[in-house]
């Protein structure tokens, strides 16, 4: 008796073995199997007694040969996706997300958003079961799966339930994960409604601390270790706020970071290291709380400071000696100078009464040299932008420059605090790489203001109000590539001399 004859059958008299005829076509040819593949879903709430039966059926028609045979029954899958069934079906699925086949993966991926409408926390439980105990690409595609649907799925699909059971399951995923899932797993609870508060915010900077070890001194020679460091650090920025303080990696930075900072050893080769740390310190900073160590990590970070501003050359026969022309290193200097303002708040009377006079006025020598080195070259760049705008700034040459008049004004802008008698720490700075508004880049170029007038005015009003909100920033990565050595290192001396042309900033991957 042919198949189709047994579904005639089967309809008149709703036999139970015209149904394990149907589950026995599995084992026949390519047309029994595409039928078989329609109809085994088709009645299957008929027969609970067969369920078991007809889920395997089905599962190895997912695993045939022919691929339109096991697109067919993929697609079918989430029919069986009713009660208990549906945790079953969904681990099914997560573990057919390792074919090869686009289309098939497609499939996979329809597939199971449809169950997750029907039931997100049984379709979670499949997912998560081979999150935690599946082979290493299912793993890896269950996880991408969560992070690029999850935010598509509608509200009223993801309660607080779901949710509270993603924060839960995720937390068990995080005992053990890769750099690149701990990425991933941080922008899922990121994206969750009830992390946007700030008692969710603080539970994910929670989660962060731990994997961060910050309870463990830092080995700077070991890449995995200052790579996890980073990695933490930069998920952890976006969740800072004046109520989410970033207190314990501003402190763990201080202790334990800056007094390596020569010594770290870098996980990406291109990557300026020492750089890349500073940048991260500078953009804590704003958001560190009070801090139990306070004096003792300000001169860490004075100290540190010194070593970037250098005492000018000592003079023979009243010119610079050549060999001792010091390397003015802008970069560096913005992200210490930046990150002692933003502390020194916390403890004005720092300049004053925590260090001895001789050290302050050796301080304000190597702060009055590099801002005359700053009035050089802030002059040559405001000369060299004149009168730029639009696309004429978005070359490669100009872009650098922009950068480096942000630079330039933002130390600027500091050294004058520092100067004041007693020092202050009132002025307000963005920093350099952060993006760029419209209005400030027009600016550039269009009002040639002297040195000594540059970084009072416009760096120091007031942010818009209507920029985007502190949790919709983006998470920070470091740039691909770095810039040379014509940005970062800039010989004073060098700059001061008559007739030198303004060299072209080259930017290097």
């Amino acid at each position: 008796m042919s198949l189709i004859l047994l579904y005639f059958f089967f309809i008149v008299f709703q036999h139970k073995d015209a149904y394990q005829a149907i589950l026995d076509g599995v084992k026949g040819g390519p047309k029994e199997k595409r039928l078989a593949a329609q109809f085994i879903p088709k009645f299957f709430s008929s027969f609970p007694e067969l369920a078991d039966a007809a889920i395997n059926a089905q599962l190895d028609l997912c695993e045939d040969e022919d691929v339109s045979i096991r697109r067919q029954a993929i697609k079918e899958l989430p029919r069986f996706a009713s009660g208990e069934n549906l945790p079953r079906v969904a681990d099914i699925l997560t573990q057919l997300l390792q074919t090869d086949d686009s289309a098939e993966f497609n499939q996979v991926n329809t597939a199971l958003i449809s169950i997750f409408k029907i039931d997100a926390k049984g379709t979670l439980g499949g997912l998560f079961s081979q999150i935690l105990q599946g082979e290493d690409i299912v793993r890896e595609r269950a996880i991408k799966f969560l992070s690029t649907k999850l935010k598509m799925m509608p509200d009223d699909t993801m309660t607080k339930e779901v949710e509270d059971y993603i924060f839960i399951e995720t937390k068990k995923v995080l005992e053990d994960v890769t750099g690149e899932e701990f990425v991933l797993l941080m922008r899922i609870l990121s994206g969750l409604k009830s992390m946007q508060t700030v008692s969710g915010r603080q539970q994910l900077v929670e989660l962060v601390v731990e994997q961060a070890f910050l309870e463990q001194a830092l080995n700077p020679t070991d890449a995995d270790s200052v790579d996890r460091l980073l990695q933490c650090t930069r998920q952890a920025l976006p969740l800072f706020s004046k109520n989410v303080h970033s207190t314990r990696f501003v402190t763990y930075f201080c202790e334990f970071v800056l007094p390596n900072l020569s010594l770290l050893t870098s996980p990406v080769a291109e990557l300026d290291i020492q750089l890349e740390v500073l940048k991260l310190l500078a953009e804590m900073s704003p958001y560190c709380g009070d801090m139990d160590k306070l004096e003792v990590n300000l001169n860490m970070l004075f100290e540190k400071l010194l070593e970037f501003m250098p005492l000018p050359p000592e003079e023979e026969n009243g010119e610079n000696a050549a060999n001792e022309e010091p390397k003015l290193q802008f970069s560096y200097v913005e992200c210490l100078l930046f990150s002692f303002h933003q502390l020194g708040k916390k403890l004005p009377d720092f300049l004053i009464d925590k260090i001895s006079a001789e050290k302050l006025k050796d301080f304000k020598i190597r702060l009055q040299y590099f801002a005359r080195g700053l009035q050089v070259y802030i002059r040559q760049l405001r000369v060299a932008l004149q009168g730029k705008t639009g696309d004429a700034l978005k070359t490669e040459e100009n872009k650098i420059k922009v950068v480096a008049l942000k630079i330039t004004n933002n130390i600027n802008v500091l050294i004058k605090d520092l100067f004041h008698n007693p020092p202050s720490y009132k002025s307000t700075v963005t920093l350099s790489w952060k993006p760029v508004q419209k209005t400030e880049a027009a600016a550039i170029g269009q009002k040639r203001q002297s040195g000594e007038d540059i970084g009072a005015t416009a760096t120091t009003k007031k942010l818009p109000t209507n920029l985007p909100r502190r949790d919709a920033r983006q998470i920070y990565n470091p740039p691909s590539g770095k810039y040379s050595a014509s940005i970062g290192n800039f010989s004073y001396a060098e700059r001061c001399k008559q007739g030198r042309t303004l060299r072209v900033f080259a930017y290097t991957s």
